[in-house]
């Protein structure tokens, strides 16, 4: 039966409130002029947590305020009234593909990408070997994730030269005190105060002109407290491909002069040394994690060199690094949905600009994917409006086309949530625990000798996140 809004609203559910749910719901409702009239929608938001944001609140580091700030514009967006959010509200387990068909004309999954992609080298399985993804959620106070961590090496290696590389990396050498101005949890803090760390390593395939990080990433390295930033000459090569990219990317061109400043400053003999260093190894591919017992012990790695087109080879010769624990930041991959197809390899549900595809190859009415499920983790989080705007105007170029929902009224998803007993939050409680976790903030006493002003306090527990956004 085709769709109609000459009746009613158009009625839309989006899986996902991190920026790639938020912008499409609000690309939505801005959507104007389509069809040969205007498009009145009716849109709402579930989340697995009992918070916004996603990606934004647990998948960043707390210390980027920058990024941070995108929070400002995803409020604004949701704070407007019309868009309602369903926190703490499970696919696949509180609600299922099957009901939120019934009760809406289109579905779009902005699931993001929360698993760390497989790194299959001999020794992965050992104790001290983390994978980045979860470490991020550890310190970020994901609801779902133990909050111990494991914090007992002195020698670290990171393997990954993305931003996440640098973030775990930079959270790992940073002293804990210079984190309280952020909103780590307090486990988080007392893990990292404890921490005996004095060396991290990161370690990139191939060479500085081909780095992933971005220029803002690299430069945070430096604003490190009592944290030398320590390079080495050998694994600055620069081939063809490598000098073509610095003449024609201003950002691989900012990055390559930073990192050859840091590396001409490393060797001036001004400098006193730190307690805590942070190196960057370029030009290493990971071949063993070595062990003793069952935990880490070290980590092999072959040199390579480039080949004229910005990729690395092998070179034969190997290297081995005294180190207690290992974290692989080497991407993320998307988590398999329940009854959806799902590319596992690539980690991403099949589409076609955003039309979710069956089995059979063929658009399954009425279903969309965005962000990081849709097209894998790549890009930074800006990309994500454009990848929204084309998954939106898909939908709405079917929407006359599309099933028609059974039970479309606004109030018969709460009622059916409400009768599974499904604590979900609503945004006006997410205002509330905004609220507390920024008392928290206020109010925190402090220790001997730090003057710090805390932004806010993060809540990590669930079910108290629950109860004060329910007050």
């Amino acid at each position: 039966m085709a769709n109609s809004s000459a009746t009613r609203p158009f009625r839309v559910a989006i899986v996902g409130s991190g920026p790639a749910g938020v912008y499409a719901a609000d690309i939505l409702t801005k959507s104007q002029e389509v069809a040969g009239g205007d498009v009145q929608v009716s849109i709402d938001l579930f989340e697995s947590q009992p918070a916004p944001y996603g990606l934004i609140r647990y998948g960043v580091a707390p210390d980027h305020p920058r990024i941070k700030g995108i929070v400002n514009a995803l409020h604004k967006v949701l704070d407007r009234g019309d868009i309602r959010f369903f926190g703490n509200v499970t696919y696949g387990r509180d609600i299922t593909l099957a009901d939120l068909r019934s009760h809406y004309d289109a579905v779009i999954f902005a699931t993001g990408a929360t698993k760390d992609a497989v790194l299959d080298i001999p020794g992965i399985e050992l104790d001290g070997s983390y994978g980045g993804a979860d470490f991020v959620s550890w310190y970020d106070g994901h609801p779902d994730v133990s909050r111990e961590w494991p914090l007992n090496a002195k020698e670290i290696a990171v393997i990954g030269n993305g931003n996440v590389a640098l973030d775990v990396a930079r959270v790992l050498s940073k002293h804990a005190e210079d984190m309280l101005v952020t909103e780590i949890p307090d486990n988080v803090y007392a893990g990292l105060k404890a921490s005996p760390v004095t060396d991290v390593h990161v370690f990139g395939r191939r060479g500085p002109a081909q780095v992933k990080f971005t220029p803002l990433e690299l430069r945070e390295l430096s604003h490190s407290r009592d944290v030398d930033i320590v390079l080495y000459e050998e694994d600055f090569d620069f081939d063809d491909a490598s000098d073509a990219a610095i003449r024609s990317n201003n950002q691989v061109k900012t990055m390559v002069n930073t990192l050859t400043n840091w590396l001409a400053e490393e060797h001036d003999g001004t400098r006193t040394p730190a307690s805590r260093r942070l190196h960057l190894h370029f030009l290493h591919t990971p071949v063993e994690i070595t062990g003793e017992n069952g935990s880490v012990t070290g980590i092999k790695f072959e040199r390579n060199e480039l080949d004229g087109t910005g990729n690395a080879r092998g070179t034969g010769e190997f290297i081995d690094y005294p180190v207690q624990a290992v974290y692989r930041a080497v991407g993320y991959l998307g988590s398999e949905l329940p009854e959806v197809d799902f590319d596992s390899r690539r980690g991403v549900i099949p589409n076609d600009g955003g039309r979710v595809l069956g089995a059979d190859g063929t658009h399954v009415p009425g279903l969309y994917a965005t962000g990081w499920i849709k097209r894998g983790p790549v890009g930074l989080i800006g990309h994500t409006k454009g990848d929204a705007l084309e998954t939106i105007g898909c939908l709405l170029e079917d929407r006359l086309a599309l099933p028609v929902a059974e039970r479309p009224d606004e109030s018969e998803i709460v009622e059916l949530l409400e009768s599974r007993g499904v604590e979900f939050t609503t945004w006006e409680g997410w205002n509330k625990l905004d609220a507390h976790e920024k008392l928290l903030g206020e109010n925190w006493t402090g220790q001997p000798g730090l003057d710090v002003v805390r932004e806010r306090i993060k809540v990590v527990d669930r079910e108290q996140m629950v109860n004060i956004s329910k007050k």
